[in-house]
C-alpha cells in the first residue's frame, strides 16, 4: 500500500493511493473530487474507469459534478425550500426554482481538510469540514468526516460521518461517473447492469419527484436481472424520455445482504459491485454530457459515464413514504458505500 501527496499549481492538493493489486486512486482536497480510479482489465491493462477533466480548472464551475462529494443534500429539493419543526427554510435555488446538490456553494466546492493514511492493509484519505448554521439555507452546524479507503481486496470504501447540533436534512454521496471500458473508450450503452430494486421514484418534467413510487415491473426500470443498458436507454418510456433518453431516477433497494448493484463490461472484462448501507440510489446515465466538456480522454459524449449516487431521498422533505434524509440533533450519521472491482 502506498500514498503520495502533490501540491498542484492552483494550490489544491492531490492524493494518490494504491494497493498491491494494481489499483490506483487519485483525489483532490477541492470538493473531495475523485479524478482517477485506475484498475486492470482482464488482460492486466490498467486504465481509468471514472470520467475526469483534461484541466483541473474545469472542476471549479463544473455543472456535471465529476467525482465530487455532494452535500448537504444530494439531489434536487423541490422549490428550494422545506419545513422542519414548524419552521420554513429557504435554500439556494441553483437548478431553476429548485436546489441541487447542496446549492451554489455545496460540499463539491469546499477545500476539505485532508489527512492521508496508510498501513500494510489499506491506504486513503480522511476529509473533514465544518458546515455552519444556515449554510446553503440548511439549519444546524454540522461536522462532516468522509473517509476514502482502498484495500488489497480491491475494495474502495467510502465512509460518511456527520453530527449536527440541530435537526437537519443531510444525505451525502459521491458523484463519480463510471465507465468500465477504460479511459472512456466507449459510451456505457453496452455495459450490463443489475440493481436489487423493485421500485423507483417517478419524476415530473423538471426532474422533481411527483410523490409517486412506482413498481419497476414490466418497465425499463426493472434491472433485477442483468440488462444491457442500450435497450432501456433507447426506450420510448415517458420517464426515460423526460430525463433526456436515460435514467436520472431514484431506485429504492430491496432488503438484501448481497451487493445492490453490479456493473459489467464485456470487452474489458471489468466488473464493479456496489454494496451500501444507504436505502437507495440515484442512477444517472450522463444524459446531459456532450462534446463541450473536455475529458482527459477527449471530448465527452452523451452516456460517456454513469453515476451511482447512493443516498436517501430528498423527496422525503415533501412527501411521506420516502427514505428519510432527516438527521436528528446530536445523532450520529454513519453511512458506508463499498465499490469492489474485479474481472471475469
Amino acid at each position: 500500500m502506498e500514498i503520495k501527496e502533490k501540491l498542484l499549481s492552483n494550490g489544491w492538493k492531490k492524493f494518490t493511493f494504491s494497493n498491491n493489486k494494481g489499483i490506483t486512486i487519485s483525489v483532490l482536497d477541492y470538493g473531495g473530487i475523485i479524478t482517477e480510479i485506475n484498475v486492470p482489465d482482464h488482460k492486466g491493462t490498467i486504465e481509468n474507469v471514472v470520467l475526469s477533466y483534461k484541466d483541473y480548472d474545469s472542476y471549479i464551475n463544473d455543472p456535471n459534478y465529476f467525482g465530487a462529494l455532494i452535500g448537504r443534500v444530494a439531489g434536487r429539493v423541490e422549490g428550494a425550500s422545506f419545513s422542519l419543526n414548524g419552521k420554513e427554510y429557504t435554500l439556494d435555488a441553483n437548478d431553476g426554482d429548485n436546489s441541487l446538490h447542496g446549492g451554489k456553494q455545496g460540499f463539491n466546492k469546499k477545500i476539505w481538510e485532508a489527512s492521508p493514511f496508510q498501513s500494510s492493509t489499506d491506504a486513503g484519505v480522511v476529509f473533514t469540514c465544518e458546515s455552519p448554521h444556515l449554510e446553503g439555507g440548511y439549519p444546524g452546524s454540522v461536522s462532516i468526516k468522509v473517509t476514502y479507503q482502498l484495500n488489497d481486496q480491491n475494495q474502495f470504501i467510502v465512509d460518511y460521518q456527520a453530527i449536527s447540533d440541530q435537526d437537519t436534512p443531510i444525505t451525502l454521496t459521491n458523484h463519480s461517473y463510471f465507465n468500465l471500458s477504460g479511459n472512456a473508450k466507449r459510451p456505457i450503452c453496452d455495459h450490463k447492469m443489475k440493481i436489487a430494486s423493485d421500485r423507483f421514484v417517478e419524476l415530473d418534467e423538471h426532474l422533481i419527484p411527483t410523490g409517486n413510487i412506482n413498481s419497476n415491473q414490466d418497465t425499463p426500470f426493472d434491472l433485477r436481472n442483468e440488462t444491457t443498458l442500450k435497450s432501456p436507454l433507447g426506450s420510448d418510456h415517458s420517464q426515460i424520455q423526460l430525463a433526456g433518453n436515460g435514467y436520472d431516477h431514484y431506485f429504492i433497494f430491496k432488503e438484501t445482504g448481497e451487493e445492490q448493484v453490479t456493473l459489467r463490461d464485456e470487452d474489458s472484462g471489468r466488473v464493479l459491485k456496489v454494496h451500501t448501507t444507504q436505502p437507495g440510489m440515484v442512477l444517472y446515465t450522463g444524459n446531459g454530457l456532450g462534446d463541450e466538456f473536455q475529458l482527459a480522454s477527449g471530448p465527452a459524449e452523451k452516456h460517456s459515464g454513469l453515476c451511482l449516487e447512493t443516498q436517501a431521498s430528498p423527496a422525503s422533505l415533501h412527501h411521506d413514504g420516502f427514505p428519510s434524509a432527516l438527521l436528528k440533533a446530536a445523532e450520529p450519521y454513519n453511512k458506508r458505500t463499498t465499490f469492489t472491482f474485479d474481472t471475469f
